[in-house]
């Protein structure tokens, strides 16, 4: 019993480092975009199809993706794409004009959408492999990550405004993760072709058929990948537009203060990150379905009647709810796909990772055809449409057993008294 739950302490701290890797390198360069700007002379609209460059590659990365997930393994292909964006950042900091950034930003997004899928059957296979839910918290440690980046980039600026040393640093440290990563991830033979296998045993409704052979090349998505990516798409146009439009609700809808307008993002992170920490509990109780089903629900609702109260603590309210309940949407939704394998991870991946792309702009459009509320109130809607999307999707059986450490003791002391009483 000791053993298992060291492999699988081993294991989880490896991924989590991945997921870290992930918000660690997104935040590093984003926290130096005013000088990329200027460094380079970009206008708005040139940065913002910067932005967009990383987006659109990661999004149409979706067949390379799959290929290289089937043929290297998830673990190869993590630790790859890991060093890849490492040696992304270098890459951008010596770009000698536009044109090369904006290559770099497509490679880097390419990259992101290759660790994505990858650190998520890791991720997948983690809980498949001990049984036990951990899919929540691995995504908390991406924002742990972003944190991460965002104190060293200004611990740095108080030292020099160099972008290359800067991100030079960050380098060395992805590098230091990843050799991390690379002792514990769980080997190809335990992540890589077993998710594929069940997956090509599946039948479009999830039910497994021995018969079927795997097949090889990229084939049409069943219609339960299709609703998955449906439940990634709105769950993430969800998340997006939060973090993008919610402090300018506050400003311009709500009359917030300028002190308490950034209160509105502040608010969804939180509970996100929090909801995260907690929701691996709630999975191993009561299953992803239901937490899917609710939390969707509840971000939804919670979000139209702030809209409708109006004012700033309705608003919190609101955002709080959406935080809370769409937190654990994308967790759940990833583990569902790597079980139909690694070609419905990376669509549901690439699905994902659009609705990020294309759900800031889209509000942004209703909002300057209408007004804002309403702008927002597509993101209820979006938030409420998961739910629908969730009933379609045939859900893991909740674990029996719980990821708490002090389960995890109990029953080492029940089954093996005599080994169970170490840390």
């Amino acid at each position: 019993m000791l053993r298992v739950r060291d492999d699988y302490r081993r294991a989880q701290l490896a991924i989590a480092a991945l997921f870290c890797v992930l918000g660690f390198q997104y935040a590093t360069w984003a926290a130096r975009l005013p000088a990329i700007k200027t460094e380079l002379g970009l206008t708005d609209a040139e940065l913002g199809l910067l932005l967009m460059a990383t987006g659109v590659g990661a999004a149409v990365s979706f067949p390379l993706v799959a290929v290289l997930t089937r043929r290297l393994g998830s673990r190869r292909l993590a630790v790859l794409s890991a060093l890849f964006l490492g040696v992304l950042l270098i890459a951008l900091a010596a770009a000698p004009n536009y044109p090369v950034a904006l290559l770099v930003m497509c490679a880097d997004g390419v990259g992101v959408g290759c660790l994505n899928v990858a650190m998520n059957a890791q991720g997948a296979e983690l809980e498949s492999r001990f049984e036990r839910t951990a899919m929540a918290r691995l995504h908390a440690t991406f924002s742990a990550g972003s944190l991460g980046a965002a104190l060293l980039a200004s611990g740095v600026n108080t030292v020099t405004s160099s972008m290359t040393a800067h991100f030079a640093t960050a380098t060395v440290l992805v590098l230091l993760l990843v050799a991390f990563a690379n002792r514990g991830l769980l080997t190809e033979k335990e992540a890589g072709t077993e998710a594929d296998t069940d997956a090509s045993r599946s039948s479009e409704e999830g039910t497994p058929d021995p018969e079927r052979k795997p097949r090889k090349g990229l084939t049409l998505p069943t219609r339960v990948t299709l609703w998955m990516g449906c439940a990634m798409v709105f769950g993430t146009v969800a998340e997006g537009a939060m973090n993008d439009w919610s402090a300018l609700y506050m400003k311009e809808v709500a009359h917030a203060s300028s002190h308490v307008a950034p209160l509105g993002i502040a608010v969804v992170s939180v509970m996100m990150v929090l909801a995260r920490l907690f929701a691996d509990g709630w999975r191993s109780r009561w299953g992803d379905g239901r937490i899917v089903r609710f939390g969707s629900v509840l971000a939804g609702a919670g979000l139209a009647l702030a809209l409708l109260a109006g004012g700033v603590v309705p608003a919190l309210i609101g955002f709080a709810c959406v935080g809370l309940g769409i937190a654990a949407v994308t967790p759940c939704v990833y583990v569902a796909a790597a079980r139909q394998g690694s070609q419905a991870l990376a669509l549901v991946a690439a699905m994902g990772t659009t609705g990020l792309l294309a759900g800031p702009p889209v509000i942004g459009f209703i909002a300057n055809a209408t007004t804002l509320t309403w702008g927002m109130a597509t993101v209820a809607a979006s938030a409420s449409l998961v739910a629908l999307c969730a009933l379609r999707i045939r859900w893991a059986p909740a674990p029996e057993r719980d990821t708490a450490d002090a389960d995890a003791d109990a029953d080492a002391r029940n089954a093996e008294p005599s080994v169970a009483t170490g840390p």
